[in-house]
């Protein structure tokens, strides 16, 4: 069976040729992400294995079919960046359900204690020999209130971090499925919280959950974190909130415009998003380039379920990581 392997990273090839030991499929690896005009670098492939920032949109997905692409395997959990409506009845999608909730919550966690108690400025003062202790104060944990919007897997591990930290933890999802969380309104959780927290997919009720009305209702000096998707959070109203310190401080792994320029080097380029350039030119936001997932143990689970997922596929076996349409 041939494969197409799109933005491929060289972590990517690692853990996917171990884990392609037990099948011995082709794996055809291109750095370019999956889109309209790359559809045509599976010809010849059976599926296509995609990412976060892969554009699959209807074009994509009618140029896949009439390669003969049956399956297309995302190697992560959201899918939000597929045409599911294009796709039924043409290509099956599947995805990675679950492969280390603890990576990404513990990412969440060290760039809220990385930016609470200026870690990062203190390791290049001190690199410089600058041991002044000045503007490097935070604030305890241990009592604050965390509201975490999202209780699936990773919502759930880091309101177990929370616990851990003494912070006292409240919690918002339309599936109140977590027994160890205290569920509250969106507005209690903006109203009362002095950190907020994001693990919800991207969905249309969830688009810019964070805007200029809710940002309103919050807090001054609350804390905003973000290691689930970009587009959860309408950047300019955050940067509104940051610029009259509405915010105290903002953790993001993710960012809505970050299609074209996270996990790529654009440090010799001078054209570049001016909305990120800002935000990141804030001392009070950490900006990391999609790395919550990036542990040994999530990698391995994500390389051997998305070739597990292909293998039931080509086996007729039940797809049990198969991605449907919930409101057709």
């Amino acid at each position: 069976m041939k494969i197409s392997f799109y933005d491929t990273k060289p972590y990517d090839r690692i853990f996917f040729d171990k884990e392609n030991e037990k099948y011995g499929y082709e794996i055809r690896y291109f750095e370019t992400k999956l889109s309209k005009k790359t559809a045509v670098l599976s010809k010849g492939c059976t599926a296509a294995v995609a990412f976060v920032n892969d554009d699959i949109d209807k074009e994509a997905i009618d140029a896949l079919n009439e390669l003969g692409v049956e399956l297309i395997a995302m190697r992560c959990a959201g899918y939000n960046n597929v045409d599911l409506k294009a796709a039924e009845g043409k290509i099956k999608v599947a995805r990675v359900p679950v492969y280390s909730p603890y990576a990404v919550a513990e990412h969440a966690m060290a760039m809220l204690l990385t930016l609470n108690r200026r870690i990062h400025k203190a390791f290049l003062r001190t690199r410089d020999y600058n041991f002044s202790l000045n503007g490097l104060t935070g604030f305890d944990l241990h009592g604050k209130n965390a509201g975490v919007i999202g209780t699936g897997n990773i919502g759930s591990a880091f309101i177990d971090i929370c616990k851990g930290f003494g912070m006292n933890v409240f919690a918002y999802d339309i599936f109140e499925s977590n027994p160890k969380a205290q569920y509250v309104s969106l507005d209690r959780i903006f109203s009362e919280c002095d950190v907020i927290s994001l693990h919800c997919p991207l969905t249309k009720d969830t688009y810019h959950i964070i805007n200029d009305l809710s940002i309103a209702k919050m807090k001054s000096g609350v804390f905003i974190v973000n290691t689930s998707r970009g587009s959860l959070i309408d950047s300019s109203a955050l940067l509104r909130g940051i610029t009259n310190e509405k915010i105290g401080g903002a953790c993001l792994d993710v960012y809505e415009e970050e299609t074209e320029i996270f996990h790529e080097d654009f440090s010799d380029t001078t054209n570049k998003d001016r909305l990120l350039v800002q935000l990141i030119s804030m001392p009070n936001v950490i900006v990391t380039s999609h790395q919550g997932f990036l542990t040994k143990e999530a990698l391995q689970k994500i390389a051997a379920v998305t070739l597990k997922n292909i293998s039931d596929y080509s086996n007729k076996r039940t797809l049990e990581n198969e991605v449907f349409i919930k409101n057709p």
